[in-house]
């Protein structure tokens, strides 16, 4: 199999995995304009059904979550009092067990939007970099598809033009950020289409060597996205909705949400310099809007309680989609930095707060999303809120969250969690 392209064999079955992916997602042929279900009960109830079907968690420990989580919860609401965010989603999976499944605050400031609801849905930003992105490159890898030190050049030729040291540029540098190549660039304000932003993506110069130094970069993971659907001969969000989403049960998670849920996703921006509207279930990064929604560095949209789904699978070695060693080979540092291969990594001050292990592994998105994960503590945090309404100015978030962690990790230590 070592030659075959996976997406040539597959091409017909992707495509009916994907629309039965969207169909799901959907509600399974329901009416899509009709409101979810409000309680918190029956949020909780249709995550403990996915958890057993698709991952076999003892679910026996959520009904305490207010009492449990109270000081957590209120630093949430404070939060959401000093506007760090208009709403939050979480969860927390600690020894196996969904302990706390929440939707917190309302989609805006307005007292009158919609309330948040533990299956809200929110745009994951740079959290698709591992949801999506790093875990086709994980299974590609774990096939034999994906050589993680080939030139980057050797798959996408045009990257190679120019600069010389380009030829030294590896997919393992692309997911260590080691690259080279800049954090960000506007492509958008040059690029008008799918195609002209892949051309410039390709094009941007490295500002370093490769492998000199880590410098977190979308403009890489643009690239990265782009190799990844070259050797699967097969796009981002169908490979991911077939070989990730779909075993997992994650069947509120995918690129471009279909236009008939756009209203029951909190808004993330009111965009007055690109695209003159407010942004509300599209992809709120400027260069994966260019992009059609669907890229290496963002673009997918999922709840809580699927990151939930997706989180359990990465406790437990990567079970049912991957195997343990190619789950240590990503999550653990290269190099000096906090960067793992796609992942992040706890470094002092961390967003993960204070007690999250050296082995602990996660990743932030800028609309303020985040998700962490310690196998050591068999604990794994997903908070995802749309702290970047209305401007993207807010940053409050920085401080709300690690505390939140830390409080999360208190109570579960005073439960003997």
């Amino acid at each position: 199999m070592q030659g075959t392209r996976p997406g040539q064999i597959r091409r017909l079955r992707a495509s009916v995995v994907l629309l039965s992916h969207r169909h799901d997602f959907a509600g399974n042929g329901e009416d899509r304009s009709a409101p979810a279900d409000t309680s918190q009960e029956r949020g909780l109830r249709l995550l403990n059904g996915a958890i057993t079907r698709h991952a076999a968690i003892p679910v026996s420990a959520f009904e305490k979550q207010k009492q449990v989580f109270a000081r957590a919860f209120d630093i949430l609401r404070q939060g959401i009092a000093a506007r760090a965010f208009p709403g939050a989603g979480l969860t927390v999976v600690a020894d196996g067990k969904l302990v706390a499944l929440r939707g917190m605050g309302r989609f805006t400031y307005d007292q009158a939007a919609p309330e948040v609801k533990p299956d809200t849905i929110f745009d994951l930003a740079s959290v698709s970099k591992v949801v999506g992105t790093t875990a086709m490159a994980m299974l590609l890898y774990e096939r034999g598809h994906l050589d993680l030190d080939v030139p980057v050049a050797g798959i996408l030729p045009q990257f190679a033009r120019g600069d010389t040291r380009r030829q030294d540029v590896t997919v393992r540098m692309l997911l260590a950020h080691s690259s080279g190549l800049p954090a960000y660039v506007r492509l958008y304000r040059q690029a008008h289409t799918r195609d002209e932003l892949l051309k410039a993506a390709l094009a941007v110069p490295l500002e370093a060597g490769p492998d000199t130094q880590t410098k977190y970069s979308d403009i890489g993971f643009i690239i990265l996205g782009a190799a990844l659907e070259r050797i699967a001969d097969e796009p981002l969000d169908s490979f991911c909705a077939r070989e990730v989403f779909g075993p997992l049960g994650m069947h509120h998670t995918t690129y471009c949400p279909p236009a008939s849920l756009r209203t029951q996703i909190p808004p993330t921006q009111d965009d007055r310099e690109f695209r003159q509207r407010i942004i509300q279930g599209e992809v709120q990064d400027e260069n994966a809007s260019v992009l059609g929604g669907i890229a290496g560095h963002a673009g997918i949209f999922a709840n809580a309680s699927d990151l939930a789904l997706f989180s359990h699978c990465m406790l437990q070695g990567g079970r049912p989609i991957l195997r343990p060693d190619t789950v240590e080979l990503f999550s653990r540092r290269h190099g000096k930095s906090s960067r793992a291969l796609g992942w992040d990594t706890p470094s002092a001050p961390s967003q993960s707060g204070k007690y999250f292990s050296p082995r602990s592994f996660g990743h932030l998105g800028y609309t303020g999303a985040s998700l962490w994960i310690d196998p050591e503590r068999h604990l794994a945090i997903v908070l995802l809120t749309n702290r970047t309404w209305p401007d993207t100015k807010a940053q409050l978030i920085k401080q709300v969250r690690p505390q939140f962690h830390d409080a999360v990790v208190e109570a579960l230590e005073a439960q003997g969690a």
